[in-house]
């Protein structure tokens, strides 16, 4: 017998596009199977001082379409303390909210998952976070919109970069990761991508731009905010080496965050968000509702959070870089 009655819904770490979509399709699926909702907001820190608002059909209007969530996020340092999660607990008990879903990033689901296993509290995920950083689906909800963004910036910087004969290193969102930059970088037919998955060194950098085509009227290098060398630097150890270069710097920040959501993150939401529902109800905790092959897969959360093996680049996108930098 189902024992999932009433399901509490929130958004935690950095917002991605595509969260609004995701939380529409936990409210309608649920009201579909004839279950309460109840959403969170500012997301854990909600969840400690019992923040919560009751949601409809009408709460979820008109909100596919939006970028951010809804349901705001915040950090919160009070559940990182047993009292603090105990305090949350409490909260779900005095408001009869029998299970819960969470949607965010590795940060989300080690919070999700701590709590899960101290309470034995069913709680399933949704993966939202542009940084594509997670194992068990192929998109995280959030990645697609993000790229999208980076492109359509980075375009629009070639156009000056080709005016003036330009230099330009452009940094993107990725301190973990370099999937962003990797993805919009051979997008953009960047000259060279800087990721922290894989350094090809100042000397490696030098060497690409030595040997690429004398004659294009701009070059883009694509920086990862965790590369170790960082876009500033990587610009002065340039200016040395290419007094004759007109080089200029742009970190793109959170802009890459916010907007609408693609068509891709937003049919990835929906289905996500109706599987975690229905993944609930039919007896999932712990777990990260993920799409791979095109298939529906359930992840538990401590394989789903970053492992080192989730942060190898395959040498075949490396070589695809190279080839198409020349």
């Amino acid at each position: 017998m189902n024992k999932i009655k009433n399901i509490g819904v929130l958004t935690s770490g950095g917002d991605a596009p595509g969260m609004n979509a995701a939380i529409r399709a936990v409210v309608r699926a649920a009201i579909y199977y004839d279950l309460k909702v109840t959403g969170v907001l500012r997301g854990f820190e909600g969840l400690v001082h019992g923040d919560f608002i009751d949601m409809d059909r009408k709460s979820v209007a008109n909100i596919i379409q939006r970028g951010g969530t809804i349901l705001k996020t915040a950090r919160s340092d009070a559940f990182r303390t047993p009292e603090g999660r105990e305090q949350a607990y409490q909260q779900l008990l005095k408001h009869n909210i029998d299970g819960l879903i969470v949607i965010g990033g590795d940060g989300t689901f080690t919070g999700a998952n701590l709590f899960s296993t101290e309470f034995n509290f069913p709680i399933v995920g949704l993966p939202g976070t542009i940084d594509n950083d997670l194992q068990g689906t192929d998109f995280t909800i959030g990645y697609d919109t993000a790229i999208n963004t980076v492109i359509n910036a980075v375009d629009k910087i070639r156009d000056t970069a080709e005016s003036h004969d330009r230099l330009f290193i452009v940094e993107v969102m990725g301190r973990d990761s370099g999937l962003i930059a990797l993805r919009s970088g051979i997008g953009v037919g960047a000259e060279a991508i800087l990721i922290p998955e894989t350094n090809i060194g100042v000397d490696g950098l030098i060497n690409r731009l030595e040997n690429g085509r004398k004659d294009k009227a701009s070059k883009i290098i694509v920086v990862a905010e965790g590369d170790e060398m960082g876009a500033f630097n990587v610009g002065e150890v340039l200016k040395k080496r290419f007094p004759n270069y007109d080089i200029r710097v742009s970190i793109l920040g959170h802009i890459q965050r916010g907007g609408r959501p693609s068509c891709m993150d937003r049919v990835l939401a929906s289905r996500l968000g109706v599987a975690a529902v229905e993944g609930l109800v039919s007896g999932h905790s712990g777990v990260m509702i993920g799409q791979v092959n095109r298939e529906l897969v359930f992840t538990p959360f401590d394989h789903a959070i970053k492992h080192i093996d989730a942060q190898e680049v395959s040498p075949a996108w490396l070589k695809l870089v190279e080839i198409l930098s020349l």
